[in-house]
């Protein structure tokens, strides 16, 4: 429909870093401890003065082709446990996310 913009839609994840890695890869979804859905990344960037959280918002948003200011770290700057909020992605770029059809 002309003049219509699709909805968005704000998207809350947790991550599982692995700063230091030999690549830079989305490796899926995992559980916690708790049975809660786990995004497992790892980055080659170390984890000092955020240089592994910048990598990881990077590899994201080239994966997602979204911009890297829709991701905001909320939790987890120093913990290799992390929640990122996607903010303002279309109902189809939240799916892909979550079903890891990560073109």
């Amino acid at each position: 429909m002309a003049g219509v913009k699709d909805k968005t839609q704000n998207l809350r994840l947790n991550v599982r870093l692995t700063p230091k890695a030999s690549r830079d890869a989305i490796l899926g979804w995992i559980q916690d401890a708790a049975g809660m859905p786990v995004l497992k990344a790892s980055v080659t960037a170390v984890p000092e003065k955020g240089k592994a959280n910048k990598a990881l918002i990077e590899l994201l948003a080239a994966k997602w082709q979204i911009p890297k200011s829709a991701i905001e770290l909320v939790r987890g700057e120093t913990d290799r446990n992390k929640q990122l909020i996607i903010n303002g992605i279309t109902a189809e770029t939240a799916r892909r996310i979550l079903v890891g059809q990560n073109r």
